[in-house]
């Protein structure tokens, strides 16, 4: 029974985070602080290098292709800076959502206290969630760079407007 009610309280937490997430006030999440600006020796997100993720993190399952509700995860070339800026921000709510996820996993353990509770705890964490928060902890400082280029053509073309008046 233990094992059954584990696997379900893993599927319903994946769900109820989803809305959750989509319900945080977005002013709780600002990528210039802690816990989303990027540490020193994270070097601007390059550390997950090490772990591949420039190599996997496309291959892994992403749920605003298939969530009407969700933030598409690219920047295509005609966005703006705002648009850019509600992209960095989404990675700070995908972060928090997944750390959380990630300390409830142990409630796994909590409803199944034996080798296979641990095993799923330890699953549920290090498959399902830390990927995910590699990934937004690694995108999050080139997506606030290319935000930043994106502002900088924006004041430029207004600039160049303005002077042309």
């Amino acid at each position: 029974m233990g094992f059954g009610l584990s696997v379900l309280y893993t599927a319903v937490l994946g769900v109820v985070s989803h809305y959750v997430g989509q319900a945080l006030p977005r002013r709780w999440f600002d990528p210039t602080r802690f816990p989303y600006r990027s540490f020193a020796w994270e070097k601007e997100g390059n550390i997950y290098r090490s772990v591949g993720v420039h190599k996997w993190k496309e291959l892994v399952p992403d749920m605003s292709k298939v969530m009407p509700d969700m933030i598409p995860k690219r920047v295509g070339l005609r966005e703006t800076s705002e648009e850019a800026m509600v992209l960095v921000q989404e990675t700070c709510v995908a972060e928090a959502v997944h750390a959380a996820l990630m300390v409830l996993s142990v409630g796994n353990y909590l409803l199944c206290p034996n080798l296979m509770g641990l095993l799923l705890a330890l699953f549920n964490a290090i498959f399902l969630n830390l990927p995910y928060w590699i990934i937004q902890r690694y995108n999050r400082p080139k997506l606030l760079r290319v935000a930043e280029r994106l502002k900088l053509k924006e004041e430029q073309r207004l600039a160049d407007s303005d002077s042309h008046l």
